[in-house]
């Protein structure tokens, strides 16, 4: 951690403003660098309305505006979550001006993490247990797709089905954690869309979330897409951070792409159904899909997720072959056939996402901020709920060396 002990002579409001606009400014030049911003919307418009920035001077700037933050009289969580944030913003100023770095440490700049291969023995085990589990005869990828097919939504029912799910997730999570009275999600439909869900946070604890046709057309798959982007994901942690750490730290009026903050807020998304629902969300979800008329096997469900969950690695393993070993596009599409099961199609909708300029490097925070997260929850002190220690994560401005700090911290207690 490098924000460094507080020297005073900086006025730490501008330096959060300037912090805020740079931002802005990035968005500029990489539109969707800004996931979210809930702060002046007056700033926004004159931003808009500046001469177009050079990449080289904003990188320029973060890296001034860091070389502040040990003469401010920010508390020092606030100091460490903006160098952390900086740090990225001066990487992604270095890339888009021609002079990125390395990719891996491009990631690790960006997201405080250092990215590795997944290990194949692991991924043998797991194929292992899926045998196990699969009924049927063959090959494991089309007995996994044997599966799946069972639970495929009717025509028209995607919808109906995203609301009833929705609608359940919410009033645990509204009953477990909390929410804004206002808060508002609709979902909208979509198709040839890079990503399988996306938030899209509009401010005033409202959220639309579109959901990729092409990709989710399976009834067990909605609990975790909703819980991810919704309930107790994205939209919620938007909505009780704008009601809570905001309000008092304008720094988290804005959500940057590519920062550190995506790495925890990944995190606590893939972990939201079983913050929300827990073990036995299987059953839970059967039993909400046959008040539809849909019958899902959600005890097989669960168990195979559960699996699937321990090849995600495979996925930044393809990451590092497209950008840090330069390997043929057609190597990847194997290595993820071979390890995630999953038909050539799927695994060339997956590199769409790899390849695409703002998020290419993105797949590294599910895959580091689930690993990191689930590393932090089993390290908390006895005493402690499950539901107290995801609230933090909610509520609080957690970067990936501030958590690992306290993993440490525990382990030498």
């Amino acid at each position: 951690m490098s924000a460094g002990a507080y020297r005073p002579g900086v006025d730490s409001a501008r330096l959060v403003s300037e912090y805020v606009r740079l931002g802005l400014r990035f968005d500029r030049i990489q539109p969707g660098l800004v996931d979210s911003y809930a702060g002046t919307p007056s700033l926004r418009v004159r931003v808009r309305h500046e001469p177009r920035p050079e990449p080289l001077r904003l990188a320029a700037r973060a890296r001034e505006l860091r070389g502040e933050l040990a003469g401010c009289e920010l508390a020092e969580f606030r100091r460490f979550f903006l160098d952390a944030q900086l740090t990225a913003l001066e990487a992604t100023g270095l890339r888009l001006g021609g002079r990125g770095l390395p990719f891996t440490d491009e990631v690790r700049a960006c997201f405080q993490v250092d990215p590795q291969v997944g290990d194949p023995d692991e991924y043998r085990d797991a194929h292992r247990e899926l045998d196990e589990l699969l009924p049927g005869t063959g090959g494991l990828a089309e007995r996994l797709a044997a599966v799946r097919r069972r639970d495929a939504l009717p025509p028209g029912m995607l919808e109906p089905c995203l609301a009833a799910v929705s609608a359940a997730l919410r009033g645990r999570v509204r009953a477990r954690f909390g929410l804004p009275v206002q808060e508002q999600v609709r979902y909208r439909v979509v198709a040839d869309r890079p990503w399988s869900g996306f938030n899209e946070h509009l401010g005033e604890f409202r959220s639309r979330v579109w959901v990729n046709a092409d990709v989710l057309r399976r009834a067990s798959a909605l609990p975790q897409l909703v819980a991810h982007e919704a309930y107790p994901g994205h939209h919620t942690e938007r909505c009780r951070k704008a009601a809570g750490i905001a309000r008092a730290h304008p720094e988290h009026a804005i959500v940057l792409v590519n920062t550190p903050q995506c790495v925890l807020a990944e995190g606590l998304a893939d972990l939201g159904l079983s913050a929300a629902v827990g073990e036995g969300w299987g059953a839970w979800a059967a039993q909400l899909f046959a008040d539809l008329g849909i019958a899902v096997d959600g005890e097989l469900a669960e168990r195979v997720q559960a699996v699937l969950d321990r090849l995600l690695p495979v996925r930044q393993d393809a990451l590092l072959m497209l950008h840090a070993q330069g390997r043929p596009e057609q190597d990847v599409v194997d290595h993820l056939r071979r390890w995630l099961l999953m038909p050539e199609e799927r695994a060339a909708h997956l590199i769409r996402f790899l390849r695409d300029p703002l998020w290419r490097a993105y797949t590294t925070t599910y895959v580091e901020g689930r690993r990191l997260l689930r590393e932090w929850f089993s390290s908390d002190p006895e005493g402690t709920s499950s539901t107290d220690r995801y609230r933090r994560l909610l509520d609080e401005a957690l970067v990936p060396e501030l958590v690992r700090a306290e993993i440490v911290a525990r382990a030498h207690a």
